[in-house]
């Protein structure tokens, strides 16, 4: 019988502790959980529905290759959020640490590479626009491939190596909780390299916002009362879409970490809330449905009835 209670009180310590090493209180793990699985219902409807529709573009346009290797990162992203959603519900990594690592990194990989193929989508329909360039394709299909190539080649050979052996290095981690890296923000030149990040991003969104303000600004005038039918006006919408996504996705994650790497070691729940801001980078995912739809024939019948009843009112 004394065995039995000792057994039982052993595992319930074991249990207690356990739990203990998950920081998440119940409401940030209901928000991360909430994120994460609109993230991938949405995101897989958005890279299935846009595969279909990518059959039909011009595959030797520099933005179609582009909006590929975005489905092709937002997959990859969607492959590791399973394994987050059994940690954020079972409050305990039953995995391999060196695949915490992986899973954690990629939201990471996929936030920096999305944002890279977000630039050069808008770059190349802003050469467009101003005629600077009449078109931006590749001469053959090969190289539209290669160009891709090169881009995962550089990932996987310089940035998937640095994140796995340096990442998670400096500090010692709970086998049992993943996502957890904040010690390494204890080096200086961490720190640094994530400064000089949240520079560059917020600087480079705010050149991208401008921009697109001042080209909205031009259509609207060129094209007067008729913009709401006219292609060049949707094909702008379609711009700020992904301005939109960087906004509202990837900016208040970087502002947020500039006070994170000042704070972190002070507030241990700035954790939970860092989690929360990397997670809506994931939100990223639901630019392809979105894309599909702001391009369907309903959603402009849609928003020229809208336009019509707020311009009677």
């Amino acid at each position: 019988m004394y065995k039995e209670d000792f057994r039982n009180m052993t595992e319930e310590n074991r249990n207690s502790s356990d739990l203990s090493a998950f920081t998440h209180n119940t409401t940030m793990s209901a928000i991360l959980i909430t994120v994460y699985s609109v993230v991938f219902a949405g995101g897989g409807i958005g890279s299935i529905t846009m595969s279909f529709v990518l059959v039909k573009m011009n595959t030797l346009s520099v933005t179609t290759t582009a909006i590929v290797n975005l489905v092709v990162v937002h997959s990859l992203l969607l492959f590791t959020v399973p394994f987050r959603l059994h940690y954020y519900v079972n409050k305990k990594w039953v995995f391999e640490m060196s695949f915490c690592k992986m899973v954690s990194a990629m939201v990471h990989i996929h936030m920096y590479l999305t944002f890279l193929f977000y630039v050069i989508t808008l770059v190349i329909r802003w050469l467009i626009f101003f005629q600077w360039k009449i078109k931006v394709e590749f001469y053959r299909k090969l190289h539209a491939i290669a160009a891709s190539a090169a881009v995962w080649v550089f990932v996987m050979v310089f940035v998937v190596p640095v994140l796995y052996f340096e990442y998670g290095r400096s500090g010692s981690y709970d086998n049992t909780t993943c996502f957890m890296f904040h010690k390494e923000l204890q080096q200086g030149s961490v720190r640094a390299l994530n400064y000089t990040i949240i520079v560059v991003v917020a600087c480079i969104t705010c050149v991208l916002l401008g921009l697109q303000i001042f080209i909205l600004v031009k259509v609207s005038r060129k094209l007067s009362t008729s913009f709401w039918s006219h292609q060049e006006f949707w094909a702008q919408v379609k711009n700020l879409i992904f301005i939109c996504v960087i906004i509202i996705c990837f900016l208040p994650y970087h502002l947020f970490r500039a006070y994170y790497i000042r704070r972190v070691t002070e507030y241990g729940q700035l954790e939970s809330y860092n989690e929360v801001f990397l997670s809506l980078t994931a939100l990223s995912c639901l630019d392809l449905l979105s894309f599909v739809l702001s391009g369907s024939r309903l959603f402009k019948q849609k928003m020229g009835v809208l336009r019509s009843r707020l311009s009677c009112c």
